[in-house]
């Protein structure tokens, strides 16, 4: 298990801080703005290579890396705690940095490492799933470990690996809490077919031919019915007609 000490030192040189076109002249030069504050100290403006800060970022213990800050003759320990990126270009643009007081408990968040294979997964067929990916803990800035190992290598189908079945160090304090699930291992979804269901709702929400337009029908039927009696009707009574005159 890696921990977060300082692998290179940064050299970092004073600017001035303000407006945003101060900020552009540092990076013109190759630079970034950063920010340095901390341990009972003055916060202070500087500027620093961003090509060191990438590397400490992108490294086993990112952002929880502390390193030797050389800056005004002086050096103090500190690490990353915020940093931003152009969206569009990924180019980083400015980063905070804390002293740290090496004989101070520090409260970071450590990422989660699965490590094994669940039988759960190999043997039973079912899926893990991953419910935490890092933990809050509260140890000395020389013990954080760059991850935090989950062993998965016993978890069977529908059990449960939480906080409390990580690894404990003496060194480490969990402040996240120990109830809180990790990872389990879950049956597989099955894809219910629906295109049945759908044709059957398709066929009731079609409605049937109304009752009373049938009587309608019916009726103009009969009535049409009758009226061509009447109309057989009318001969015979011109018929009688003719024989009275």
């Amino acid at each position: 298990m890696a921990t977060a000490t300082a692998e290179k030192n940064v050299e970092a040189k004073p600017r001035q801080s303000g407006t945003k076109n101060d900020a552009r002249r540092v990076r013109r030069s190759g630079l970034i703005p950063a920010v340095v504050y901390g341990a009972g100290q003055k916060s202070e403006a500087i500027a620093v290579d961003p090509k060191q800060i990438r590397r400490i970022l992108n490294s086993e213990t990112g952002h929880n890396s502390i390193f030797d800050l050389a800056f005004d003759g002086a050096s103090a320990k500190v690490m990353i705690v915020d940093w931003q990126y152009d969206p569009i270009k990924g180019a980083l643009l400015h980063v905070d940095l804390k002293r740290i007081a090496m004989d101070k408990a520090l409260r970071v968040s450590v990422p989660i490492l699965m490590k094994g294979e669940a039988p759960g997964v190999k043997v039973q067929g079912g899926i893990l799933e991953l419910l935490l990916r890092e933990v809050e803990i509260e140890c000395l800035p020389g013990d954080i470990p760059g991850h935090i190992d989950a062993d998965i290598s016993n978890l069977m189908f529908g059990q449960v690996l939480r906080v409390s079945d990580l690894p404990h160090v003496g060194k480490l304090k969990f402040i996240t809490d120990e109830n809180q699930p990790v990872a389990h291992v879950v049956a597989v979804k099955e894809v219910v077919e629906e295109a049945p269901a759908v044709e059957g709702a398709e066929a009731a929400a079609t409605p049937a031919e109304p009752e009373v337009i049938k009587k309608g029908k019916q009726e103009v039927e009969g009535e049409a019915a009758e009226g061509g009696e009447k109309k057989a009707e009318k001969p015979e009574k011109a018929e009688k007609s003719e024989k009275k005159k």
